[in-house]
């Protein structure tokens, strides 16, 4: 063989590195496959250790967090707190306490005056029955009476001036009617009757007395009122 057939080395050499590395390429071989091999092997240390090992990092992580948020509470600060809760807590029982008793005392405050409103009812009634009672017993000695009509009539009528003066002792007067013009607000009309020597609307004449506490009206009198053709017609 002559020298000049034989290939240099140096270029030779170079081409076959190309061609091997082309084929490490294919295959997937990369220069960085070291570093993902690292990763890889701590990700498997990582997912293989044991769980009491995993706990204690989750808690040295809670309590870096728990360091981010602020210091840690003291016992001097605990014991302000117990103290103030405590202070609440008798403030809150002292509340509670007064508030009872002020509902004993309304309560009490009820019964007492319900008890005085009787009592007062009760008082006044008594005072009134009472001026009625000679009245009662005028009415009782006039049903044992054995005299005669116009006797028995006479006793009656002391008996009813009787009874009219007790009635004014309690401001009690009764309602004009005979002879006034008629006044729905004191008179109530049972009727018309048709006379000329009377006004009309007038109360002729009075069925049932009425009568009135000072100003106040107790009952309405039962009355006729006057129809008169004559003061109609002009």
């Amino acid at each position: 063989m002559q020298l000049d057939e034989i290939p240099p080395l140096k270029g030779g050499v170079r081409q076959r590195n190309l061609s091997l590395n082309k084929k490490r390429n294919i295959w997937g071989i990369r220069k960085d496959m070291p570093e993902k091999q690292a990763e890889l092997t701590a990700l498997e240390a990582t997912e293989s250790a044991s769980p009491e090992k995993a706990a204690a990092e989750a808690g040295e992580s809670a309590a870096a967090e728990v360091q981010k948020e602020g210091p840690p509470v003291s016992r001097g600060e605990i014991d302000q707190l117990q103290a103030e809760y405590e202070q609440l807590k008798r403030e809150r029982d002292g509340l509670i306490d007064r508030l009872a008793r002020l509902q004993a005392e309304f309560e009490n405050a009820r019964k007492r005056s319900e008890k005085e409103k009787a009592d007062f009812r009760d008082y006044a009634t008594g005072s009134v029955v009472e001026q009625f009672l000679p009245v009662l017993d005028n009415f009782e000695l006039a049903l044992k009476s054995t005299g005669t009509t116009d006797q028995l009539k006479a006793g009656v009528e002391l008996i009813v001036k009787q009874m009219e003066e007790i009635l004014r002792g309690f401001q009690v007067q009764p309602v004009p009617s005979v002879g006034q013009e008629f006044d729905p607000r004191h008179h109530e009309a049972m009727g018309s009757v048709e006379r000329e020597d009377l006004p009309d609307q007038h109360v002729a004449e009075e069925i049932r007395k009425g009568y009135k506490l000072r100003e106040k009206l107790l009952r309405p009198a039962l009355v006729r009122v006057v129809s008169n053709p004559k003061q109609k017609s002009e």
